[in-house]
């Protein structure tokens, strides 16, 4: 049980103002969220680091504190999107291929995965410069994913 902070007395824990001499109780401090100090451009660069910005994409659509923030949802969707297309080049794209029976050394799975690679590399460079940039079909999805949410 918290005490009065001039007089000594037993409060409540939800009282703003003491029952005995009427002083003002200091107020408890909210504990900070997982993205309490982080900047909307850093939370908006994690959504694209390659293989695992899906997870921070993931956390910042959750998060309260960037609900109302179109650019950072903008950058998780559009971060998401292109870890779908790594997920169907890696586990449709490339086994397809496979099995068709093509020999050469560089597969069209290995050409897209490092373009893929690429385009992550270059949406992290532009983000951190302030730049928004809108991918061709996947900044379209993006778009309609943040327009539906509202």
């Amino acid at each position: 049980m918290p005490y009065c902070s001039h007089c000594g007395r037993p409060v409540e824990e939800t009282d703003l103002y003491c029952g005995s001499c009427g002083a003002r109780q200091p107020v408890p401090e909210r504990p900070a969220g997982p993205f309490a100090s982080i900047s909307s451009r850093n939370a908006s660069l994690l959504c694209y680091i390659p293989l695992v910005g899906w997870i921070a994409a993931i956390v910042v659509l959750a998060s309260q504190r960037f609900k109302t923030d179109r650019e950072v949802r903008f950058h998780a969707f559009q971060g998401l999107y292109l870890f779908v297309v790594w997920l169907v080049v890696d586990w449709a794209v490339g086994p397809f291929f496979h099995f068709a029976g093509e020999v050469s050394q560089v597969s069209l799975a290995a050409i897209l995965k490092l373009a893929l690679l690429g385009t992550w590399i270059y949406m992290l460079v532009k983000t951190s410069q302030g730049v928004t940039v809108k991918l061709p079909v996947l900044g379209e999805l993006a778009e309609r994913s943040l327009a539906e949410q509202q």
